[in-house]
């Protein structure tokens, strides 16, 4: 189980009513307010419906209390907890079609951001003993990157930067624009403050060589072989942190982490995660 401080509502509330407003359109739901009497109660719970660690209570909790603030919600389990097959998350008490219209964007929430953070648990317990750490990119679907970061951080991951605005990382396209790799380097020393930290991606041990001469904060090695990557953390020799990017998958991280990189960062940990299966079950009139 992992702690990380929860999302801030100011985050939450428009995710949860944007999503809302997309769901009920411009008539409701007409489904739950025709087949189901406006009198009807239930109670209901959400579930597991495979092994892994669950994100998104807030959330989900949230679309119940925006939908109606009246209905009683409990939590069964708390954020970040480790869960099998089966194992019942919240119960929701109250009106019946209120806890219907509601279901599927708790759920969508919840089932995403579960799989968020499930995929990146798998990968942190991937580096095994190493002393690599598993970070997010910015490879996040638009207007969701604070609650899959969040999720990352949930399965025992780290967020790398949240914008352009976090620190300097200096890329390929970067160095070509500005004349090469010292020559952006030096550009952007000369324009940030000194609290804000620079970021080379390197291809080839000879461009690390350059980058080390110049002096920066953290090199992204990108796209390199484990013996190329385990040849530069002995250059490197801690002058920076070194962050290995670029082919990531589940199976290669252990060998990647055996290259003594500090980073290992990966796009799919958000873009690509497998939706985490939750399901709404009822249980009985309220």
């Amino acid at each position: 189980m992992t702690s990380v401080a929860p999302l801030s509502p100011f985050i939450i509330e428009p995710l949860v009513r944007m999503a809302l407003a997309e769901d009920l359109g411009r008539a409701g739901d007409i489904t739950s307010d025709s087949t189901v009497p406006e009198s009807a109660r239930a109670c209901v719970v959400i579930a597991a419906r495979e092994e892994g660690r669950i994100a998104g209570v807030d959330i989900a909790e949230a679309a119940f209390r925006m939908v109606d603030p009246s209905l009683k919600i409990t939590r069964l389990l708390r954020e970040g907890a480790d869960v099998k097959k089966g194992d019942e998350v919240m119960k929701v008490e109250g009106r019946a079609r209120s806890i219907l219209t509601a279901e599927r964007v708790a759920l969508n929430f919840m089932g995403h951001m579960s799989g968020v953070a499930t995929l990146t648990l798998k990968m942190v317990r991937a580096v095994g003993n190493h002393k690599a750490k598993i970070a997010a990119t910015r490879k996040t679907l638009p207007g969701l990157r604070a609650v899959q970061k969040y999720a990352v951080m949930i399965g025992g991951g780290i967020p790398h930067r949240y914008g352009l605005d976090d620190a300097v990382l200096i890329k390929d396209n970067h160095i070509a624009m500005s004349g090469g790799v010292r020559s952006a380097i030096r550009n952007a020393k000369a324009h940030i403050g000194h609290t804000v930290k620079i970021e080379v991606e390197v291809d080839t041990l000879a461009q690390l060589a350059e980058v080390l001469e110049e002096g920066v904060d953290i090199v992204m090695l990108d796209n390199m072989t484990n013996a190329q990557m385990k040849e530069a953390v002995a250059m490197v020799a801690g002058r920076a942190v070194v962050e290995a990017s670029g082919g990531v998958t589940l199976a290669r991280i252990p060998e990647i982490a055996a290259t003594g990189v500090d980073l290992i960062s990966s796009g799919a940990v958000t873009h690509s995660a497998p939706n985490f299966d939750v399901g709404l079950d009822y249980k009985a009139a309220a």
